[in-house]
């Protein structure tokens, strides 16, 4: 797939919340069960449900008192939001392992651009390395669509539910989705579904087919688009900074090759840390942990992270945790990829440095510096004037390092 394009998967977790509920509480699984805001409250709503419910007639939105009366044995849980918010965070975490080219859309679902890895692995492995890795890790099932582009890796990924995997190519559009009825394409609700079918358009293929100038005329430039994705067609590409993910800002790189010698390794950690630090200078934040990714030659991938008392922004303050936690476990043996994240973000103007009374008049002394090199960026432009390094401080190029047995333990 890679030969010819993008390779983007959909990872959308199954159930998730009533999941989380079954891993926090094993003995929960197998049995049905519901989450609903107030289970309490009959004509409440449930939220979601597991499989084992659903296999039972029950559905999200139905009732809780039509749920009781369909499914006596029915467990009804209130929601725990916190509890999925951590493990969503863990789940995404897992996921830039593979590539920081990571889109979340919602709590439980993301794109994942995997196209520099397919170059090297078939897409299919990827994707089951990573199906399984979330259910030996998380204890989270998943399930995973395979495409060219977004729209037909989410339409994938509902294909086969609980923990399917399924490919889905611009080829295979005709004979699997234009048969199908338009309501049932991603991004047609009932309300365009009906405007469609007032144009004689029933089915995904009718729209496919429909004339451009009609379709824009009845529904502008959204009608345009989806005319687009029924012929398999979608330019959108995965965003690592969309609105959703506010709480991470992070690049990576695959190597050309598999690499050990250190020089090209700490020099591709700046680079790393020069695009993050744009990054966040773009979006005007700072964060409080910086997270080192490495993959090695033989794809067991591995997450370092350090939390600093004071929030980082600037190139040298990520590259120096980031190259930190990279000399302290790294053993020499050969790396294909590298990644770095800040996470725990907050706007830059509601920082706070916890100064002591130690680093308090340094932090005076580099206040006058700072807003001059504002000024002189606002005046000459981004990059005019950079902090220096301080050669005393460079890395030790000969020093013995290794990657730790608590690292590898944690993060196989």
């Amino acid at each position: 797939m890679a030969k010819s394009g993008r390779v983007i998967l959909h990872v959308d977790m199954n159930s998730f919340y009533a999941s989380v509920e079954q891993s926090y509480d094993p003995t929960l699984k197998g049995k049905p069960i519901a989450i609903a805001g107030n289970p309490k409250e009959r004509r409440g709503i449930l939220v979601t449900c597991s499989y084992e419910a659903r296999a039972r007639g029950i559905y999200t939105t139905m009732s809780v008192g039509e749920a009781k009366r369909k499914c006596p044995e029915l467990i009804l849980l209130p929601p725990n939001f916190e509890r999925y918010r951590i493990a969503s965070q863990k789940i995404f975490q897992f996921l830039r392992g593979f590539s920081l080219c990571l889109e979340p859309v919602s709590i439980d679902e993301g794109y994942l651009d995997i196209t520099d890895l397919s170059r090297e692995r078939h897409a299919l492995d990827i994707a089951n390395d990573i199906q399984q890795g979330i259910i030996k890790e998380l204890d989270l099932p998943c399930s995973i669509g395979i495409a060219p582009n977004k729209f037909l890796a989410k339409t994938a990924s509902d294909m086969k539910k609980p923990m399917g995997i399924t490919i889905l190519r611009k080829r295979d559009v005709p004979h699997i989705l234009w048969n199908l009825p338009v309501i049932e394409m991603h991004g047609i609700g009932k309300s365009t579904a009906s405007k469609l079918n007032e144009l004689k358009i029933n089915t995904i293929g009718d729209l496919a087919k429909m004339n451009e100038v009609v379709i824009r005329n009845a529904l502008g430039k959204n009608g345009v688009r989806l005319r687009l994705r029924a012929n398999g067609i979608d330019e959108r590409e995965v965003d690592p900074d969309s609105i959703y993910d506010t709480k991470s800002v992070g690049n990576s790189t695959t190597l050309p090759r598999d690499e050990t010698d250190i020089v090209e390794l700490q020099k591709t950690i700046e680079k790393l840390a020069s695009t993050v630090a744009g990054r966040l200078d773009a979006k005007q934040l700072v964060g409080s942990t910086v997270i080192l990714y490495v993959r090695d030659a033989d794809w067991h991938n591995h997450t370092r992270s350090k939390t600093v008392l004071n929030a980082v922004q600037f190139k040298d303050e990520i590259f120096g945790v980031a190259w930190s936690l990279f000399e302290k476990h790294w053993d020499g043996t050969p790396v294909r990829l590298l990644g770095i994240t800040v996470s725990n973000v907050i706007d830059r103007k509601e920082s706070t440095q916890q100064l002591s009374i130690f680093t308090f008049e340094e932090h005076v002394k580099d206040e006058p510096i700072i807003e001059l090199m504002d000024q002189m960026e606002r005046k000459f432009g981004k990059g005019v004037v950079t902090r220096g390094v301080d050669i005393g401080r460079r890395p030790n190029y000969s020093s013995q390092t290794s990657f730790s047995k608590d690292f590898l333990d944690d993060h196989k």
